[in-house]
């Protein structure tokens, strides 16, 4: 991955991560905060719910102590005119009171009155407690009746619960010895819940059954509403009443909106500021770094050191840039000079190569020229010219008084007879010799012609320009075969496989590859004369890898030879400079080290494999070619070959 590609993720995961921060807080802190809010708007609720029964209570208390601080009342608990109780516990009276119970108690908790009826309607109640003659002895306000204290509070009824409320019956001045309690009971219907609700702006609602309601201040929360429920005791401290309000969760919604709404907004901007910066800093550091790098690489994989990339500015990445271009620069002058200095330094070790190969094809024209010299000394030339000059009438002079002393004109004839069979026999040797020394010259000219061509090819700035030539591999190795000693072809026997055929023409450096195969001509004799065998085989094929349309085809030639092979220890040692493998008075050590740097040279390669000692060995040859050229120098080779046949 680059640092375009690295940068980026860091920056979006940064914000990823900042997101996802965002969203844990607003889950963990703003949602439970807008939670909490709403239970606590549902406790203040309860509380509010609370208030207004106690202010409902206290209202009822108030009416019920303002009728029993009334002097008519405690005249009446005094003496118990019946004209009072006719007036004033008819149904008209008790309406305005909007009590369901009037009772009037004396200090001992007998009942003087009791009447329960439907302040609205005026029907008659059956009410347990109106029905009695007496407070119950357990009844918790007997303590309040004669400590003379006004109480209010709840309590089940038959017809439901009843808020409750009594005052001691004072003379009118509240004071003064209290003579008795009138209790005032109002039941709680719904419409008294809604008016509760109202009061307190929520909806609540009666449970059934206060004992099994969820306990006071429990909260439930569904998706739409929070619950909350309140139980209410009654006079004995026991639970009575239960109630329970719904407030709409509104909050928590709204929060939810928000939340949501500030969340995209957060995406929005995080991904604007991400693609901003990402631009900023493409624009700034990451486009003339990655510039810099394509530049950078560019130079480490090609050879042209004179593009520069001229940055301008005056940041990191320009001066970057700037130093990386006078770094170039330095490189570029030191490869030059490097150059230089290794030709002109290992010219001679090239040098001495080239004269290792000179040697090698100097040995077959010496021994031509030996054999071309003994053959034109045994030539009869002497004795051909003598008989030729006998013919012509010029005798040698120590034959001179010999012909003139009388020879008969028989034996004249015969004379001249021999001398005509003497000269012919002696032509043919002499015609017989010319051809053979023509043969050996014409030899010995390709041989000086190839050593030439090698001494050219050496001279001062021609080793890194080799010259491509279309060749035939088995024309090629032919050639070389040519400039062998004629010891080493009679050791060995060169064999080519079909598949030089079938490879087709293929550009090479002609001069270069000879001398190529020469050296592993000679390495295989010397292999089979060290493996003790008076006779081997060298075998030649070959293939092309890569298609022919394609600059990235490579030649393949592989020299297999049945001598004495290599050990698997001088395996990867015998390209090596002054490696010998074989007796030192029969190498120099210097041919397979020339074949590798001079295949090194065309961008090529030579290996070596070898299952063991006398197994012997395989050479494999690999040089780059370009197919397009070959397919194009095939094509013409056909069209010539076409044009020879018509």
């Amino acid at each position: 991955m680059n640092i375009r590609w690295r940068v980026i993720a860091l920056v979006a995961s940064l914000f990823a991560v900042l997101i996802a921060m965002e969203i844990v807080i607003q889950e963990r802190v703003f949602m439970p905060s807008f939670q909490q809010l709403e239970r606590s708007q549902a406790d203040t609720s309860m509380r509010r719910i609370r208030y207004a029964l106690d202010r409902s209570l206290e209202g009822l208390q108030l009416n019920d102590q303002e009728w029993s601080n009334w002097g008519e009342l405690y005249q009446y608990m005094r003496d118990f005119n019946p004209a009072f109780i006719a007036t004033y516990s008819t149904a008209e009276a008790m309406a305005p009171l909007k009590s369901n119970v009037l009772l009037l108690v004396d200090m001992q908790g007998k009942y003087v009155f009791s009447v329960a009826r439907d302040w609205a309607t005026g029907a008659p109640l059956a009410i347990e407690l109106a029905a009695r003659s007496a407070l119950p002895e357990d009844f918790p306000w007997r303590t309040a009746l004669a400590a003379g204290k006004p109480v209010r509070g709840l309590l089940r009824t038959s017809q439901g619960v009843m808020m409750l409320a009594g005052a001691p019956i004072f003379n009118g001045s509240a004071n003064g010895e209290p003579r008795g309690m009138t209790i005032m009971g109002r039941l709680l219907t719904p419409e008294q819940l809604r008016q509760i609700g109202t009061e307190a702006q929520v909806e609540v609602s009666m449970l059934r059954d206060a004992a099994l309601a969820p306990r006071d201040g429990n909260l439930v929360e569904t998706d739409r509403v929070t619950r909350v429920f309140g139980t209410f005791a009654d006079v004995y401290d026991k639970p009575v009443l239960a109630l329970q309000i719904e407030v709409p969760r509104n909050i928590t919604a709204r929060g939810y909106t928000a939340v949501r709404y500030s969340l995209w907004y957060l995406v929005g901007a995080a991904v604007t500021v991400l693609v901003l910066v990402l631009v900023i800093l493409n624009r700034v550091v990451l486009a003339p770094i990655a510039r810099v790098t394509r530049h950078a690489v560019a130079v480490g994989e090609g050879d042209d050191l004179s593009v520069r990339l001229a940055a301008r500015g005056s940041d990191e990445v320009a001066q970057l840039a700037r130093e990386f271009d006078r770094m170039v620069q330095n490189v570029a002058e030191s490869r030059q000079r490097h150059l230089e200095q290794s030709y002109q330094a290992g010219f001679a070790e090239l040098a001495k190569g080239v004269l290792h190969n000179l040697g090698n094809a100097m040995t077959p024209l010496e021994v031509r020229l030996s054999l071309l010299a003994a053959r034109l000394r045994s030539a009869p030339h002497a004795d051909v010219l003598w008989a030729a000059n006998e013919l012509a009438g010029k005798p040698r002079a120590a034959d001179a008084g010999h012909t003139q002393a009388g020879d008969s004109d028989t034996a004249a004839l015969l004379r001249r007879a021999d001398l005509l069979s003497f000269v012919e026999l002696g032509c043919r040797e002499i015609a017989a010799a010319a051809k053979g020394a023509q043969e050996d010259i014409d030899v010995m000219q390709r041989q000086t012609a190839i050593m030439r061509a090698v001494l050219a090819e050496q001279l001062p700035g021609k080793q890194f320009n080799q010259r491509l030539e279309s060749v035939l591999l088995p024309e090629l190795i032919a050639q070389s075969l040519d400039i062998v000693p004629d010891a080493c072809r009679q050791r060995i026997a060169v064999e080519m496989d079909e598949s030089l055929r079938a490879v087709g023409p293929v550009p090479v450096a002609r001069t270069a590859l000879r001398l190529i195969l020469q050296n592993l001509i000679i390495n295989a004799a010397d292999a089979v004369r060290d493996a003790g065998r008076e006779r081997g085989t060298l075998r030649f094929s070959a293939e092309l890898r890569g298609e022919r349309e394609r600059e990235t085809a490579q030649l393949c030639l592989h020299a297999r030879d049945d001598g004495i092979g290599i050990a698997a220890d001088d395996l990867p040692r015998i390209f090596e400079r002054g490696f010998r493998a074989k007796p030192e008075s029969s190498h120099q050590g210097i041919g397979l080290d020339w074949c590798a740097n001079a295949l090194r040279s065309l961008g090529g390669s030579i290996s070596a494999s070898s299952e063991g000692r006398g197994r012997g060995a395989t050479m494999h040859i690999t040089l780059p070619v370009d197919g397009r050229e070959t397919a194009e120098v095939e094509s013409q080779e056909k069209s010539r070959f076409t044009e020879q046949e018509r």
